[in-house]
Formats: structure tokens, sequence, C-alpha cells
């Protein structure tokens, strides 16, 4: 992997993904996937199981090679950069199944995600903020994180990968086994951080609540970018629901 190099291609958006392939051995996965996530924005990835999706998140993550295409992260070329260097840059992948250590308490979650900045207050000052973000995981410090509801482990991954702020978040599945309500509650923080200036791109099988917060988004299906617009434009789209969000009815999008 080289290291994060400087260019004047793709300044206008933090995230710019131009003509993306990736490739499993013969299974060729994403067909020349674009799209952009500009700061401070939500910006959801819609599709079914199987349509690409998370496999779009982990290549612009550097976590699977691309065959083809470009990404670009903060105005540098991170097409071949390792998922570290990526991550020291800015860019936080919060996995579907969360990413957590199901055996750690909830205090030691957070202090490893802490553990390389800088001075102990700094640590400190990093913890609480996360706990600041999500009291309910102040009252369970000292719980182990496998032992958390789902919605609370949820809440976990997110205070994980923002205790040291990150520049853009691509949250994969974040409302995947929750109740309504704790998703929404869960959309309604990543809403509260897009307008503290970080971006969220939102890879979700959950239309109907995430297009009603995002700015942008795109539809992925078998790979290709087939649709994208505003959130409220596609949330009120019946033919995106019946053609390209499979089992989800339009009279839910509305």
């Amino acid at each position: 992997m080289t290291a994060i190099a400087e260019t004047e291609v793709g300044v206008d958006a933090l995230l710019s993904v131009e003509a993306l392939e990736v490739k499993y051995a013969s299974v060729h996965a994403l067909f020349g996937v674009t799209l952009e996530v500009p700061a401070g924005s939500v910006v959801a990835v819609l599709g079914s199981n199987g349509a690409g999706k998370s496999t779009l998140a982990r290549a612009v993550s550097g976590l699977v090679p691309s065959s083809g295409g470009k990404v670009f992260f903060d105005g540098n070329d991170v097409t071949r950069v390792s998922p570290h260097a990526i991550r020291r840059a800015g860019l936080v992948h919060i996995p579907e199944g969360r990413g957590i250590f199901p055996g750690l308490s909830v205090q030691e979650n957070l202090r490893m995600a802490v553990r390389r900045v800088g001075a102990a207050q700094h640590r400190r000052s990093a913890v609480d903020h996360a706990y600041d973000l999500f009291p309910r995981l102040a009252e369970r410090r000292s719980q182990r994180a496998g032992t958390l509801s789902g919605g609370e482990q949820q809440m976990l991954a997110l205070a994980r990968a923002l205790a040291v702020p990150p520049k853009l978040v691509i949250a994969d599945e974040m409302s995947l086994g929750l109740a309504p309500r704790l998703a929404q509650q869960i959309m309604e923080v990543i809403v509260e951080l897009a307008r503290s200036g970080i971006a969220i791109l939102c890879v979700e099988q959950n239309t109907r609540l995430v297009l009603r917060h995002a700015d942008h988004g795109y539809v992925i299906e078998t790979g290709k970018t087939v649709l994208e617009g505003s959130g409220p434009d596609l949330l009120g789209n019946d033919g995106v629901a019946n053609a390209y969000l499979g089992s989800v009815r339009a009279a839910d999008l509305g």
C-alpha cells in the first residue's frame, strides 16, 4: 500500500468515488460506482441484500482492493492506501456487525478507541465526550459490551468511532435488527453529527428511515448505481420503491 498523496481531483467533495470496480476472484461485485459525500452531509447508499453496498463501504475504507476506479478523500487519492492510513486521515468505517469488543466493558472499549490520543488528559476527555453523546453508555460503563442490547451496542460502535472525532463516518447497516424507536434514536445522533460538520455515509436497507434524513441518496443494484437524487426526491418516488428497493412498499416511504 502506498502513502496518501495529495491531488487536485475530488476537492469539491470530502469523499469522491469515481467509477469504482471490485472483483472477488471471478465475481464482479462493483461495476463503476460513482458517488460524492460533501462535508457535513448525510448521504445514503440504498439497495437490497447482495446489491454491493457493503462491498462499496469496504472498498472505500481500504478493506478490500479495487480493480478499477479511484477513491479520493479530503482531496487525496486513497485508492491504494492502507485501512490504517485512511483511518488516521479521518475516515472511520463502522462495519455491519458493529465492530466492538464483546468481552470488554464499555469503558474498556472506549479506552481502546482513544489509546493513541496524546496525553492521558486528552484520552479521558475523549471518553467523557463519548459519554456526553450517549448517556446510556455512561450508566453501563462497567458492563461487558457483549451483554448490551442491540441498540446500546450500536451506540457503543458510534461512540468508539467518534471518540477521536473523524471527518467522515461510514455506517454500514446501523439500524439492522433494532426496534424502530432505537433505530430512530441512532439516526437522530447521525443527523446531529452531520450538523456538527462530520459527514456520514449511511449504507442501509431501512430506506424509509434513512431517506427521511439524507441530503442525497444513491440506489445500487447488482453492483451498479442505477439512480441517485436528494433524500426527499427518492422518498417520494413510488417508482424507486417498486423498481429498486425490494420488499419495501412505496406506501412505506411516504
